[in-house]
């Protein structure tokens, strides 16, 4: 805490996310609502990921020709909060909560809630 009881830092409470680069998900509120994509980076200290061909928002950019840039309007994924996607079960092809356990070696191992099949890469 810093002075008058702001924090200096960023806030150091870091929830683990229950997805992971590489997963499909859906989105299940807002403007994308029912989309799916692939998980491309997720940010764990601010609680978002960026999912691909989601959440697309237009970028106008100036031309820089020393490092390459055409100039012009682009569109790109912007970050996406994960309380508002949930990982598709490659096994059953559906949207489900995922659980966790332990294996003999005493990894965590990420299963399907509906068809109880370990989601391991």
């Amino acid at each position: 805490m810093g002075l008058y009881g702001r924090s200096t830092k960023q806030d150091e409470t870091r929830h683990k996310p229950h997805l992971r680069k590489g997963d499909t998900v859906v989105v299940l509120t807002g403007k994308d609502a029912g989309k799916q994509g692939r998980v491309l980076r997720v940010n764990a200290t601010k609680g978002t990921a960026i999912v691909e061909r989601v959440n697309e928002k237009k970028k106008h950019e100036k031309p820089n020709p020393g490092k390459n840039v055409k100039g012009g309007i682009s569109q790109r994924e912007h970050p996406i909060n994960v309380a508002k996607l949930q990982v598709v079960c490659p096994s059953c092809n559906e949207a489900a909560r995922l659980g966790s356990h332990r294996n003999a070696d005493g990894e965590a191992v990420r299963f399907c809630r509906k068809c109880k099949a370990d989601l391991t890469k």
